[in-house]
């Protein structure tokens, strides 16, 4: 178990416990948002959540089962104890797709057969055919109602894990096909059912899982519910201010700083528009219990999804490093016959809402946070350029040093090192997209304030390096054929040309004028000019 002490108390932080009963009744931490599902019971029936992994869906899933099981015991002190009068004990099937790998669909077949399986002996349910999901999860929720009298709960965990472990490979259709028929008598039996919960990573638009459940409530970007799992800045202060003092303590800074790096680092998460935004409990309580300012979301687990979405369509990360201008469906629904991988990038929690123009109904998303865009940008580089793993902080310290020494040469022979040859995966007639991306990724993970297509009076700016006494201003060119010397020439007169440099003039800092030259080809940076 872990835990922290104060007062010679130990306190113990609920990482990794996902099941309500055994976090009660380990005596645990525990942030209070039953409130919230009092409010989701009593106002309606079927929803849908979309939340990212480590968000606590599974917690909630698991509050949710204890309070529709009658457990008033384990909501001793919290909301629901004085919200709720009657306390009705219903049937719950909980239903969970987070413990397996379902990348054959054989498995996602097995899977559900025991669900069913369970479910049937557990209530004294004849089995009919066996290979017919939908037909025998209809007949188990007319005879539990039947037999009890009372309507089904149905809580639905990780419902999108099968369609997500199986993206873009043969198995990912037929995966669809299996949850459709098993989800399908939903609808037909809403007589039998009490409550509907669901939650996911995606909402999946395209399969016709929820084209049957029309009904069904998406409360991802509800204003009512947009805390409902993560912690706001509010119940850190109230539930974690002994782990707050005791983190402060640890690294020699005062307590308003250490608050400023953990919102920094953890915070940032807006799923709605302007309303308070919320922090990743898992990293949250990790860094409490090691009190050091790590990056523990992509040490929890290989991003696979964010790997095959890139690989689906790698070149489009240009878009996301700077903000992403979308409008809601954009980002909220995932075709799968689709080209678009913003939804994928959004809902598994590396871009987040953090603007939003209410006339036009257009959203800005980028990066929650510092742990975010570090990781995302680490797994981007990894992927796409020759550093490897084990010299990837090497690299970028190395670069930051070239940086501060306003070596150019250094610098600019770094990134040609990285990007000597177009990967494979990406197409020559993206290889300007690629190169330009690429530039800005290592550039942006130094930690050095970076600009792509910032607007001058006459153009758009390729780079713009901000240093605390240096501005390198880059334009990228493409050869398509050209001598090297005519293509740098003409590049670094297009930045005097187009103004890129009279913003910085004021600035009282050094400005390097960088023309950066690659091969239409494919072959990297031919290599550059400076003035």
């Amino acid at each position: 178990m872990c835990y922290t002490e104060h007062m010679g108390k130990k306190r113990l932080l609920p990482i990794g416990i996902q099941t309500f009963e055994d976090l009660r009744e380990r005596d645990c931490i525990y942030v209070d948002k039953t409130h919230l599902i009092y409010k989701l019971a009593t106002e309606g029936k079927p929803y849908f959540l979309s939340r990212p992994r480590r968000f606590g869906k599974s917690l909630l899933i698991s509050t949710m089962e204890a309070y529709f099981l009658g457990k008033k015991e384990l909501f001793t002190g919290l909301a629901l104890e004085r919200l709720e009068q009657d306390w009705t004990e219903y049937p719950v099937l909980k239903i969970s797709f987070g413990g397996n790998s379902f990348e054959r669909t054989e498995t996602l077949i097995s899977h559900i057969n025991i669900l069913l399986s369970d479910f049937e002996k557990k209530h004294d349910v004849a089995p009919i055919d066996k290979d017919n999901f939908g037909g025998r999860f209809a007949v188990l929720l007319e005879e539990i109602y039947r037999k009890t009298g009372k309507q089904v709960v149905i809580l639905i965990d990780e419902y999108d894990k099968p369609i997500l472990d199986a993206l873009y490979s043969d198995c990912e259709e037929q995966n669809r096909q299996i949850l459709r028929a098993f989800y399908s008598p939903l609808k037909d039996s809403d007589q039998y059912i009490k409550f509907l919960f669901i939650t996911g990573i995606t909402k999946v638009s395209h399969v016709n899982i929820f084209s049957g459940l029309n009904q069904l409530n998406d409360i991802s970007l509800s204003e009512d519910f947009s805390s409902i799992c993560g912690i706001t800045e509010s119940e850190l202060e109230e539930y974690f201010k002994p782990e707050i003092e005791a983190l402060s303590l640890k690294r020699k800074i005062n307590y308003e700083e250490t608050k400023s790096r953990l919102a920094k680092m953890y915070d940032g998460y807006h799923f709605a528009h302007d309303v308070e935004g919320v922090y990743n409990p898992f990293c949250l309580l990790k860094c409490f219990y090691f009190k050091d300012f790590g990056s523990y979301w992509f040490e929890t687990a290989t991003p696979t999804v964010l790997i095959k979405t890139l690989q689906n369509q790698p070149l489009v990360l240009s878009s996301l490093v700077n903000g992403r201008k979308a409008r809601e469906n954009d980002f909220m629904n995932y075709d799968p016959d689709s080209k678009n991988m913003l939804p994928v990038i959004y809902q598994s929690g590396y871009l987040t809402i953090k603007g939003f123009s209410e006339p036009r109904r257009i959203y800005t998303l980028d990066f929650p946070n510092m742990e975010i865009e570090s990781g995302f940008l680490n797994v981007l580089l990894k992927k796409f350029a020759k550093v490897p793993d084990d010299d990837m902080g090497l690299a970028i310290d190395n670069l930051c040093d070239a940086i501060e020494a306003r070596d150019t040469d250094k610098m600019l022979g770094m990134i040609q090192a990285a990007i000597a040859d177009l990967p494979t995966i990406v197409k020559k007639d993206m290889c300007e997209n690629y190169y330009e991306s690429v530039t800005h990724l290592m550039f942006r993970l130094t930690g050095f304030n970076v600009v792509s297509e910032l607007q001058s009076v006459c153009g758009r700016s390729d780079v713009i390096l901000n240093t605390a006494d240096t501005v390198f201003i880059l334009e990228l060119k493409m050869d398509k054929g050209q001598p090297f010397e005519e293509v740098a020439d003409q590049g670094l007169r297009q930045i005097d040309e187009n103004g890129y440099s009279q913003r910085f003039a004021v600035s009282g800092k050094t400005m390097l004028k960088i023309c950066a030259v690659f091969s239409s080809e494919g072959k990297g940076m031919l290599g550059w000019k400076v003035k």
